[in-house]
């Protein structure tokens, strides 16, 4: 499990790439580089990382889950993701 303030850290993070979206658009057309430059460096989303859902790891992560490797396989076999079984061949 990943610690809180690491996930806070990213929450965090999220929404100051949200809210300064439509600026660095703005800014980017312009062409205006010490405008973005004085940009807060978390408002840029290159420094966003895809973390779990549930538990926050950042490593091993499935996008089109939102699950780590991990708790992806553990729900699988529970039978709580749907449309997803074990392989048998």
């Amino acid at each position: 499990m990943a610690k809180e303030s690491m996930k806070a850290r990213e929450v965090k993070r999220a929404k100051l790439v949200a809210k300064y979206a439509e600026k660095r658009a703005a800014l980017k057309e312009a062409g205006d580089y010490e405008g973005l430059q004085k940009l807060p460096k978390n408002a840029s989303p290159v420094r966003m990382h895809n973390r779990c859902k549930i538990t926050g790891r950042p490593k091993g992560y499935m996008r089109q889950f939102g699950l780590s490797r991990i708790q992806f396989r553990e729900m699988a076999a529970a039978g709580l993701i749907p449309g997803v079984r074990k392989a048998s061949w």
